[in-house]
C-alpha cells in the first residue's frame, strides 16, 4: 500500500511541506523513473556496450535521489523561520524593526532551498537524457516520464525561489538568486522538453 502521509500533510492547513518539498518529492520521482530504465537495461547483451554506463548513472541518480528527498525536509526547514516571521507582532517601531530582520534573514533560507533542488533536478534531467537515448527501448516511455517530472520539479521550485528572492532587499543578492534560477531554467527546461519530445517520437514511429 502507498504511503500517503507526505500528500495527506502537503493537502493539510500547515505551513509546510510545501510547494518547494513537493517539487523535490516529484523531482525524486523522476531520479526514480530513471533509474528503473537504467536497471531494466543492465544485464541484456543487447546493451553490453553501455553496461558501465548504465551502473555509473544508476549510482549517481540513487545519490540524487537520496539528496531529493532530504531536500523535501530541508525546505520545510528553510521555510518554518519565514513563516514564523509573518506572525511577529509590528505594533511599535521597534517591533516592526525586529520583523523586518527577522524576514530578511529568513528569506534568504527559503530562497536558497528550492534553488538547491533546481540544481539536484537539472542533474537528473542531464541523466535522464542518458537513460532516454541508451536506456532499454522496452522502458523509453519511463524516461519520458522522468523527464516530464523532472521539468515539472524544476519549473515547481524556481516559483518558491522567485518569490523569495524578489523580497530580498539586499538587491545584489536578489539579482544573483533570481539569475541563477532563470539561468536553470534557460538551460534544462528545454533539455527537458527536448528528451519528452525525443520518447514521444521513438514511442510513436518506432
Amino acid at each position: 500500500m502507498v504511503d500517503t502521509t507526505f500528500i495527506e500533510e502537503l493537502a493539510s492547513s500547515a505551513p509546510t511541506p510545501g510547494g518547494g518539498g513537493a517539487s523535490a518529492y516529484c523531482g525524486a520521482l523522476a531520479a526514480a523513473l530513471a533509474t528503473m530504465v537504467g536497471n531494466l537495461t543492465v544485464g541484456k547483451k543487447r546493451y553490453a556496450d553501455v553496461e558501465d554506463l548504465m551502473h555509473a548513472t544508476i549510482e549517481e541518480l540513487g545519490w540524487l535521489q537520496d539528496e531529493l528527498i532530504d531536500e523535501i525536509d530541508a525546505d520545510a526547514q528553510a521555510f518554518l523561520p519565514l513563516a514564523a516571521a509573518y506572525k511577529l507582532p509590528k505594533s511599535t517601531p521597534e517591533e516592526q524593526a525586529a520583523k523586518h530582520e527577522a524576514m530578511q534573514n529568513a528569506l534568504v533560507a527559503a530562497t536558497e532551498a528550492p534553488l538547491a533542488i533546481m540544481r539536484t533536478c537539472a542533474r537528473v534531467i542531464q541523466l535522464t537524457e542518458v537513460m532516454a537515448q541508451k536506456g532499454s527501448g522496452l522502458a523509453i516511455s519511463d524516461a519520458g516520464a522522468a523527464a516530464v517530472f523532472g521539468r515539472a520539479a524544476m519549473q515547481g521550485a524556481s516559483l518558491n525561489a522567485l518569490i523569495n528572492a524578489k523580497d530580498i532587499e539586499d538587491h545584489e543578492l536578489s539579482r544573483k538568486y533570481t539569475r541563477e534560477a532563470e539561468e536553470l531554467l534557460a538551460i534544462y527546461l528545454p533539455k527537458a522538453e527536448a528528451i519528452i519530445e525525443y520518447v514521444f517520437w521513438k514511442v510513436k514511429y518506432e
